[in-house]
Formats: C-alpha cells, structure tokens, sequence
C-alpha cells in the first residue's frame, strides 16, 4: 500500500515512505547475508504469476516484506518511487488519485513493479508506450554480490539497467524503481470491432498501430481477442472525461463476453480504474475453469474471490495434488499438457501464427496485444541499436504479443513439452519470441542465441561472480 497518501510533495510523508523503505532493504540485505553459500537464492514472497514449476528448496527465501510499497509521488514531475515488490494494485492506487498512471499497467493486480521489468509485462498501451521497463528512469539493484548499487540508462551501471528486462532475478533484485508516469482521464470510450478474417484484422491492427486513430476517433488502447478463425474483435480505448454511464465487469457481467457481438462496431464504457483492471475479475476467461462463469456459481462466488490471486491459488494446488490429471485418468485420458504462454511475432506473421495455432492446437479464445519499443523526444532508435538485449525486439517494428493460457491433452507418444516444443519453433520460424514466465524446452544455445548470449555471460560475471544466484536457463528451461 502506499506511504504517500494523500500528499504528493508532503515533506513529512516522503520522508516517512523513504524511512520505511530504508527499514526493507536492511531486513533484505540482512536475509540475504544469513542464507548459505551455495545455497539457493529466492525470493521469499507469498504471490506469483510465473507458471514454471521450481526445484524444491529448504533455504529460507530473501526477506522482502519491507519492500511492497510506494515510497513517493511527484504529480508535478510525473514520477513515482517504487519498492521492488509493489503490485501494480498499490501503484495505481497511489497514482490515480493524481490523474496519473504508469504508461504501462499489466492486466493483473498483483503482478509487482519489479517482476514486470525483470521479467517483462505488456498491456493495451504498449503499441504506443513499449513496456514497463521502457518507463523505468533508475532502479536499486541487490546483485549477486551482495551490493546493492543504482543502474541509470547512462550511469556507470547502464550495461546492467539495459540488461535487466528479461533476467528474471538471475542479475539481481530490484530494491527500489523510479518510474515515469502519464495523465490519465477518467473514463474509457471503448469500441469493439468485429473481423470475419484474421488477414482483415491483422492489416487494420497495423494500421491503428501507425496511424493512432481509427475513423477519426483517437486510439489510446489496443488490443483484441480471438475466438475462432471467423470470429475475433480488436477493442479500441480512448480516453476521455465526458461523464455517462458506465459498464460493471466485477458483478455478473463477463468483460470478455461483452465484445461479441454479429457485426461492425460495438461501443462501451468504463472508468480508467475498471478497464486497468477489466482482465482480472475472470483471468482474461480463465476463471472458466473453476467454474465461475456458470451464473448459478457465479452469484453466490464471493466478489473478492473474483481476482487473478484467488485462481492462481487454485491452480497452484492443482499442481500440488494432480487433481486434473486425476480427474482426465478417471475419464480414461491422458494427462494434460500445460499450454501457458505469451509470444510476439512482427505484425505482419500475425494471422500466419494464429491460423497455425488454431489448427494445431485446440486452445480459445486467444488475446493479441501490439507493441513497439518506446520513442522518446521523437528520436526513436536505430536499427543497430538494441537497447534490451536479453529480449532483442527490433526498433521501428510492430509486433504482437499473442497471449494463450490452457492445457491440452498430452501425446505420449511424443517427447514432454511437445506442443510447446512446437509453439517455440513455429515462433522461431516466425522471427518472433516468446515469454520466459512458463514452461520452456530450448537447448543451450540456441537459449543463449535468443535471451542475450555472450551479454548476458558478461553481465553474470561482472555482477554475480560467485554465482550465488542462477542462470538465466537452468531458471526457465531446466526449472531449477
């Protein structure tokens, strides 16, 4: 929660916010120092919205309780100064009372400031405002060394800032991030468009990316579902403070289901708080699983249990007890695959992946988000110039982040892994990439030539030398 309240330049409270945080970070320094060496280095930390599984360990993890709030807010520069571990539920929570917003809210409330830049995030501002570690002005880094130093874009650290996005902790832990912050207004004007073809929408999609509007309208938001090959919508936001009437997605009313409709254009309305947050109430549509979309669960499921945390609890005994895979043997099934993922390809492969994926793989709906990297001062980079390099997207390139969170029966006759084998390869074939957060079976090197190669081992070297923490594969690939 935040320490600032209600007073942006409160000398007394941004003083009170810094003195907490300051009492955080010597309880991490301290938990950090009393695990062994050689032992494992984690995170101690009650949520998560990874979907890898992990090796067991009996280290106690980094003490990070002092580190879940948001220290300060500058309406008048815009910025805010971040614990590592805020979720972006705090944050906008601390900035909306401003008119302010990060330039990028991903879409669940407890993924935290610090997990969304070293481990990436995107939301439907990302074609204008790239993603969250693109916003981010200076960060405080624990390194494996046990110091925690600060990285600017241009410091004596830049190689480590630069570095970070994609390093999911295997460089260090974000202590404390200063962040930039847009204006917002105080509602969403929405518009659902429907396409009958994917090629129709991926070239419209590409359009409102470069041209930022869409039949005289602004377009501050995009992104889209896809519900089958004949059936998907792209969902344009714009911002505005024309009061009206607004839609409710937190009661019965199913966001998701709200976009379908048999042609053209749909309108709507939310308040910038409830369309940050339009993706929670149901996991995108994943609350289907525990049956919640049913109206007769639905009406007795308690409102606070309608959030992204409360599923992933869910699933997270799930993957403890084997209780679908139990229930598929009872029916006579094979175990399920877990297909939980989000990749980016250049726009342009756009419908060329979607129609690979629903014919070979049999997951809906699918979410499709645009991004490009982030200009600033109407300077954008150059090609030869790869500001990230452990997640090396091309400057002046659209791409979209295709979004898939389900299981599929597994093929005994195959290798583990093997429709996300498949996905990882199609996406190569693509020049595309894809997320680190789940499962994922790459070899060596080609791992090291896709997540940052010989960079990436420089940076290991220099910042964690005696290998306390772990590397970037044995994290994401051999699940350590």
């Amino acid at each position: 929660m935040s320490l600032l309240g209600r007073a942006g330049h409160d000398p007394a409270a941004r003083e009170s916010g810094y003195a907490a945080h300051r009492a955080g970070v010597a309880r991490l320094l301290e938990s950090y120092r009393a695990i062994p060496p050689g032992a494992v280095v984690r995170l101690a930390k009650k949520t998560s919205n990874l979907f890898r599984a992990r090796a067991a360990t009996t280290v106690p993890g980094l003490d990070v309780s002092g580190l879940g709030q948001v220290i300060a807010v500058d309406p008048v520069a815009r910025t805010a100064d971040v614990a590592g571990m805020t979720t972006y539920e705090d944050l906008v929570a601390a900035t909306l009372p401003y008119g302010l917003a990060p330039l990028v809210v991903p879409q669940l409330k407890t993924i935290t400031l610090g997990g969304a830049v070293t481990g990436l995030g995107i939301e439907s501002s990302s074609f204008r405002n790239g993603l969250p570690h693109e916003s981010v002005l200076e960060m405080d880094i624990l390194t494996g060394s046990g110091e925690i130093i600060t990285a600017t874009p241009d410091g004596a650290h830049a190689a480590l800032f630069h570095g970070f996005p994609n390093s999911y902790g295997t460089l260090g832990y974000s202590v404390r991030l200063k962040i930039e912050l847009e204006p917002v207004q105080p509602y969403v004007a929405l518009r659902h468009l429907r396409f009958h073809d994917l090629r129709e929408l991926e070239s419209e999609l590409a359009r409102i990316v470069a041209e930022r509007s869409h039949d005289g309208e602004r377009v501050d938001y995009l992104d889209g579902v896809v519900f089958t090959a004949e059936e998907s919508y792209l969902t344009l936001g714009r911002q505005t403070d024309e009061p009206g009437p607004v839609s409710d997605y937190t009661g019965m009313d199913i966001y998701y289901r709200s976009l379908q409709h048999a042609d053209g254009v749909k309108r709507d309305r939310l308040t910038i708080h409830d369309y940050l947050w339009r993706w929670d109430t149901d996991w995108f549509w994943c609350s289907r699983a525990f049956g919640t979309q049913n109206p007769k669960i639905r009406r007795f499921w308690p409102k606070a249990y309608r959030r992204s945390s409360f599923y992933w609890k869910l699933v997270a005994l799930d993957r403890k007890y084997h209780i679908g895979d139990r229930l598929e043997a009872r029916k006579g099934n094979p175990p399920q695959e877990r297909v939980v993922q989000d990749i980016e390809v250049p726009v342009q492969h756009t419908a060329d992946f979607v129609e690979w994926f629903l014919r070979e793989i049999p997951i809906e709906p699918i979410w499709l988000c645009p991004l490009r990297l982030r200009v600033v001062d109407g300077a954008p980079a150059t090609d030869e110039d790869r500001p990230w390099p452990l997640y090396p997207l091309e400057p002046q390139r659209t791409y979209v982040n295709v979004g898939f969170w389900s299981a599929v029966p597994s093929d005994q006759g195959k290798p583990e892994g093997a429709a996300n084998r498949a996905i990882e390869k199609i996406v190569s074939e693509f020049d595309g990439h894809k997320s680190l957060y789940s499962d994922s079976y790459y070899g060596e090197a080609e791992f090291a030539q896709l997540y940052g190669g010989a960079t990436y081992t420089e940076l290991k070297t220099r910042y964690d030398p005696d290998q306390r923490l772990l590397n970037l594969y044995a994290k994401a690939v051999q699940r350590k």
